[in-house]
């Protein structure tokens, strides 16, 4: 039988194929280059933009997919977003944010007035290059490893302040669009045009207030719930259609019945999820698609980008970039300075700004889709974002040069320092008291090594260096899917537990009862070898360190002036156990 050949439109997978290929290729070319790889994103799409000769990707097709990219992305920043870390650097983020965002947009929009443009276009114009990217940040930040420094976090905290800043401005564009010269659909009331911009604002923010409403009540009581259950099945592809659905359900959900972007849905998505004990995870399995399709949200973006504009408008793409390099630099380094922070952080965080990223993008195609902002406000931006993207390494290489400079000279270190010493000493203690929560929550899926394990075990603690040397040689790895059953009721005890990483629930009768990451179960092996009295079933991907009853009975033969005080310690944890079993019953969770 010979090949079957299936004529048909296979533009989606060309769109996608030559997509993952050309950001690759260039991708891997900037990195070479010592630039961050996004650039090669947007290049990738511009050679194979209308713009360029060759081949031409579907635009319509592209921007779909790019749609898929943005859920994705804002559901990964709410999946990681962490308001102990925002409530930390709040007195600085919070007011420092919002008044650069509303001096850098003025700043947009005088520049597009002194062009000829309209109110709407110079609004979103100024938006646009009034946030920067957070993605590009951390890869700076990583590069100087800088990212848990306070002056880091607080570039970071600030950062996420813009951002869901840039939300509501996502939220509210659509109702302003028509009022600000644009095109919108039209409510069929005639009820005047300051009345009907004031009602479509009130049924805007209703619709918005009842989504978050919604999600914050019921969401943090039904998604976790529904991801720690598909868990239990034990299938990985299951729980990754799980978090999936989450964030694509969510967000088509939220654009379907309340009117809401799909952005805000999958960041409040994303935000609910990030609650659960599960939430590492679930971050783990959607991370390779959320990547996959920013990527191709990046390519699209460089297809509508005209690179023409740099020979015909080299003095508009000389304002913006001077805009986004030097305005807003030296607007957020005032700022600081007011807020009475030292040099060094005001010069992180203007540095940190010297950039426009993925919301600039977002907010103008929906300017350009709304009728707001030209095509060629586009290109402009988009231009913008590629020269300071691949500028923004000098920029922090310069702002070091100042602070070393300002360091090495005693005067100028106390004039700049030192005035704002008291506020940033008052900041690194709310940081430090963010980071022990945070370290708090993360010691639940730390990874135990076999010596922690030994040492947090009771019945090992009078055990010699080299003893406890000689015991982990007997220990024998396991590992269990989530929903795995490790021990069932009646099977003969032959091992105890470690659990160097994950989560497991035991439950006896009545009782539920659960334990992570340095925990250990089944000891009774060790003591009794009477049948095992409950259940225990992997709640996530865990794995073990196990020590059989033979094992061990083979290590007190080695060590037998030992085995009376072991024996002694099993006699009481024995009895511990029997008393626990004597309490009244406890409700499950």
């Amino acid at each position: 039988m010979g090949p079957i050949f299936m004529p048909h439109d296979v533009s989606l997978i060309a769109t996608i194929a030559v997509g993952f290929v050309m950001a690759f290729v260039f991708g891997l070319l900037a990195n070479r280059l010592r630039l961050p790889p996004l650039v090669g994103y947007l290049v990738a799409g511009v050679a194979v933009g209308p713009f360029s000769p060759g081949f031409v990707a579907d635009a319509g097709l592209a921007g779909q997919l790019a749609e898929i990219g943005v859920i994705l992305l804002m559901f990964g920043v709410g999946l990681h977003f962490s308001l102990a870390d925002l409530m930390a650097v709040r007195r600085i983020a919070i007011p420092g944010a919002i008044g650069q965002i509303v001096l850098a947009t003025l700043m947009g929009a005088g520049l597009a007035h002194f062009w000829g443009w309209t109110l709407g276009a110079g609004l979103v114009l100024g938006l646009s290059l009034s946030v920067a990217s957070t993605v590009v940040l951390l890869k700076a930040l990583e590069e100087r490893n800088t990212v848990e420094t306070p002056n880091g976090r607080i570039a970071i905290g600030w950062l996420i302040v813009e951002d869901l800043a840039m939300v509501l401005a996502l939220v509210l564009l659509p109702a302003l669009a028509e009022p600000l010269g644009g095109h919108a659909i039209s409510d069929g009331h005639d009820t005047g045009p300051q009345q009907g911009l004031l009602l479509k604002m009130a049924i805007t923010l209703a619709k918005v207030g009842s989504f978050v409403t919604l999600v914050l009540l019921i969401g943090p009581r039904v998604l976790p719930w529904l991801l720690r259950r598909v868990a239990r099945t034990g299938s990985r592809e299951l729980f990754t259609l799980c978090v999936l659905s989450v964030a694509l359900g969510v967000a088509f959900g939220s654009a379907k019945f309340f009117g809401v972007s799909f952005a805000l849905g999958a960041f409040f998505a994303g935000m609910v999820l990030n609650e659960s004990d599960l939430s590492h995870k679930a971050a783990a399995n959607s991370l390779p698609l959320q990547d996959a399709f920013a990527v191709l949200f990046f390519v699209s973006v460089g297809m509508l980008f005209d690179p023409s504009i740099l020979v015909r408008q080299p003095l508009m793409v000389l304002a913006v970039l001077l805009l986004i390099l030097v305005g807003k630099s030296l607007i957020a380094l005032l700022i600081v300075l007011l807020l009475r922070y030292p040099m060094s952080t005001a010069l992180t965080v203007s540095a940190s700004l010297a950039q426009i990223g993925e919301f600039s993008f977002i907010l103008g195609g929906l300017g350009v889709s709304y009728g707001l902002l030209p095509k060629e406000g586009l290109s402009l931006v988009l231009a913008g974002a590629l020269l300071s993207i691949t500028l923004n390494p000098l920029v922090f290489s310069l702002t070091d040069r100042i602070c070393r400079w300002i360091c090495a000279h005693s005067n100028w270190k106390l004039r700049c320092e030192a005035f704002g010493e008291k506020r940033f000493a008052a900041l690194q203690t709310e940081l430090a008291t963010a980071r022990e929560q945070a370290e708090h929550k993360a010691a639940r899926h730390k990874t135990f090594t076999p010596e922690e394990l030994v040492a947090r075990f009771p019945l090992f603690a009078g055990l010699t260096p080299e003893q406890r040397e000689v015991l982990i040689l007997h220990f024998q790895p396991h590992t269990a899917q989530p929903g795995e059953r490790i021990i069932r009721v009646g099977d003969q005890a032959d091992c105890v537990y470690f659990i160097s990483c994950g989560e497991v629930e035991v439950t006896p009768p009545g009782r539920r009862i659960k334990l992570s990451a340095g925990d250990f179960f089944g000891e009774m092996a060790l003591i009794t070898g009477q049948p095992r009295s409950a259940d225990v079933t992997s709640i996530e991907y865990s794995k073990f360190l196990t020590l059989s009853q033979r094992d061990f009975r083979e290590f007190l033969r080695r060590f037998p002036s030992i085995r009376q005080e072991i024996a002694n310690l099993a006699a009481e944890r024995e009895a511990m156990n029997r008393q626990a079993s004597a309490a009244p019953v406890v409700a499950a969770e």
